[in-house]
């Protein structure tokens, strides 16, 4: 046998009165504009947070099998395993191919400067990986797994005592259309018993009416003010993108100068391989020919180069570059020189000149004026 239980009656009236609304036949209290203003707010924020947090992680991890297990591990309360970079995965193959290849080698040497710039570019990325998901990552999350899910029961728990009191107001009302009705009826047989039952319902509604009405107050206060904490969010998240960029910036910082040190390391290597290339095929022609060849095996005498008369044009230098030897110029970044090529030179270089100075330059430092 199924007991009584009057909260099963209020739950049905909310249900009722919820159906009601929806199909336009019972009245609605509505918040004022004020505290729609701040729902609305509150929607937009966890929308827009949760897209912003979906899309960075993207950003930093954009291998979707490594995010779905670094989840699981994150719910399982366990420390993901350590996972080496991309960039450090390249630089540890660079560095094995060097050493099948020779060390000694040209091509070994030059694979073992390549593959410790990517390995220090990974470790970066790592660094930066771990200062974003620190500063910005997780306060996004804190926010959406903890004030949101807060907000968003306390808004529940305000909708339910909502129904209620709307559902306490129709009661009202019917009862007291029902004892208006009864009290205009002609008294032909005796009906104060019913009168009485009919009052004493309307008053039992209208103290229903007020308990519902000071939950719903008070509800209303502690929702409000969880809504309103929505601009301190806005201050937290706001010094979390700050952290972010700064952590980008960084980064980016950090890369660039990773590269220029690389470049420099590189572009003394273009020398050694140009004259033996042109020194090869000068050597193979004349065999061949058997002439003597126009170019030299000696290293470029630069004292004797001479500027044409024309071809030659500015340059502004990008990175500081330090000569290797005397036959190259030294250049300060944001310098302007004189720049020109001469016949049988490696395309990869230049003949600059500065005052009274002159030397060869690696094109990759330059950039080349009008």
């Amino acid at each position: 046998m199924l007991r009584y239980h009057p909260r099963l009656e209020f739950v049905l009236s909310a249900v009722s009165q919820f159906t009601e609304e929806k199909l336009g036949q019972a009245e609605k209290t509505e918040l004022d504009a004020h505290f729609e203003n701040l729902m609305s707010r509150a929607d937009c924020t966890k929308n827009w947070t949760e897209k912003i947090y979906r899309q960075t992680e993207v950003l930093l991890q954009p291998n979707p099998s490594a995010r779905i297990e670094e989840f699981l591990y994150e719910k399982l309360d366990r420390k993901a395993p350590s996972r080496i970079t991309n960039g450090e995965l390249l630089g540890q193959y660079m560095q094995d191919a060097a050493k099948e290849f020779g060390p000694g080698t040209p091509y070994g040497s030059t694979l073992i400067q390549v593959g410790e710039c990517e390995r220090r570019l990974g470790a970066a990325e790592r660094e930066f990986l771990q200062t974003s998901a620190i500063s910005f990552l997780t306060p996004l999350r804190n926010f959406l797994e903890g004030d949101w899910k807060t907000i968003s029961k306390e808004r529940r728990l305000l909708e339910n005592l909502r129904l209620d009191l709307d559902a306490c107001k129709t009661r009202l009302k019917k009862a007291r259309l029902a004892e208006a009705k009864t009290a205009m009826a002609p008294d032909f047989q005796e009906t104060r018993p019913r009168n009485y039952v009919l009052s004493a319902s309307a008053s039992a509604a209208e103290h229903e009416l007020r308990v519902a009405q000071t939950e719903f107050d008070r509800q209303a206060e502690v929702t409000r003010l969880l809504l309103e904490g929505i601009s301190s969010t806005h201050v937290n998240h706001l010094r979390c993108l700050h952290e972010f960029v700064e952590a980008q910036a960084a980064y980016y910082k950090q890369c660039h100068f990773h590269m220029q040190e690389l470049q420099k390391e590189l572009g003394r290597l273009p020398n050694a391989f140009a004259l033996n290339s042109t020194h090869s095929m000068a050597a193979a022609g004349s065999a061949a020919e058997g002439i003597s060849s126009p170019v030299e095996t000696d290293t470029l005498k630069i004292e004797e180069v001479q500027a044409p008369a024309t071809g030659t044009r500015k340059a502004k230098v990008l990175y500081d570059y330090d000569a290797a030897d005397s036959s190259e110029l030294s250049l300060l970044a944001d310098e302007l020189i004189t720049v020109y090529t001469v016949p049988g030179m490696d395309s990869d270089w230049l003949i600059g000149e500065r005052g009274n100075q002159k030397g060869k330059v690696p094109v990759t430092y330059l950039e080349l004026l009008s």
